[in-house]
């Protein structure tokens, strides 16, 4: 063995010590640099509303971005008993529709990369609808997900703009799914205002997801309507080769061999973008809530 190698192995070690040591960072599998930890007893640590492109009027802002509201902090607040807090704090992020069928709503955190290499997004998560009926309501919220808006440097010669899309489809219409989904496509772009300085699309509307290979996947949905417990994701990137690597559910691992993000033409001011978002959507004519325990996001760069 040589002197390199071991001071790297004795590295390596010392890391992974120092990851389980710390209660925050042990519930993930950081990648070797840790790029941003959101905890959300601490703030809303970056995220924040995704608000659509617009000019000279806000009503030049489509429909679909009109509908977002900020994110709060929330204790998880119900009225059986009181409150359920964060995972490990008093804490969570709490994204919240607006009480119409099919409402969206998102968050987005923004970054640029300075380098293009692995990234892993890892999270813990739980959703619910609002519990205004003494039912389970386990098909009131449609989907959950998150997405990643990436684009080169301005020096990569031909570059696109790629999002990853992925969706829990919970249910659909009053009828359970329960089944991952990615989405490869988006909407037309439409310019806004009169000094073709913008355009705008919205690349979370209904059309174009498409089932992951072994798509199903029934998650922990506790018994009454207040109940929740936290789900891990975690998603893997190359920024080299914009393709998925990987994608992970609490014990379930899954093919993205065939995944394809949305691919389009690079944006004349968005390079080395690196956002990250995560939205909730419900299926009735009540709120649903996405909770945000805490996310990780890292990378071999």
């Amino acid at each position: 063995m040589t002197t390199q190698t071991s001071h790297d192995d004795m590295a390596r070690a010392l890391r992974l010590a120092m990851l389980q040591a710390n209660p925050d960072l042990s519930r993930f599998d950081p990648l070797s640099r840790i790029i941003s930890h959101d905890d959300f007893s601490r703030g809303h640590c970056g995220w924040s509303q995704l608000v659509g492109n617009y000019e000279d009027d806000l009503d030049s802002m489509l429909p679909g971005y009109a509908q977002h509201s900020s994110a709060m902090l929330s204790t998880l607040a119900h009225w059986d008993a009181g409150s359920h807090g964060g995972m490990d704090s008093s804490y969570a992020l709490k994204v919240a529709t607006r009480p119409r069928i099919g409402a969206q709503n998102v968050v987005i955190k923004r970054h640029t990369f300075r380098k293009r290499g692995p990234i892993r997004f890892e999270a813990y998560v739980t959703f619910k609808p609002e519990a205004t009926e003494l039912r389970l309501s386990e098909a009131d919220v449609r989907s959950i997900g998150f997405l990643f808006d990436l684009q080169g440097g301005d020096q990569d010669g031909a570059t696109h703009r790629v999002m990853p899309h992925l969706r829990y489809l919970n249910a659909e219409n009053g009828a359970l799914a329960q089944k991952w989904q990615f989405k490869s496509e988006t909407t037309p772009f439409k310019p806004v205002g009169h000094t073709n300085s913008t355009a705008t699309h919205y690349h979370l509307a209904p059309e174009g997801w498409r089932d992951l290979p072994g798509a199903s996947q029934r998650l922990c949905y506790n018994e009454i309507p207040t109940k929740v417990n936290w789900t891990y994701l975690r998603f893997d990137f190359d920024l080299e080769t914009m393709q998925a690597t990987g994608f992970r559910c609490n014990d379930r691992v899954f093919d993205v061999g065939g995944f394809e993000p949305i691919s389009i033409p690079a944006m004349k001011n968005l390079w080395c973008m690196l956002n990250f978002c995560m939205f909730v959507e419900t299926d009735t004519a009540k709120r649903a809530f996405l909770y945000v325990d805490s996310i990780c996001i890292s990378g071999d760069f």
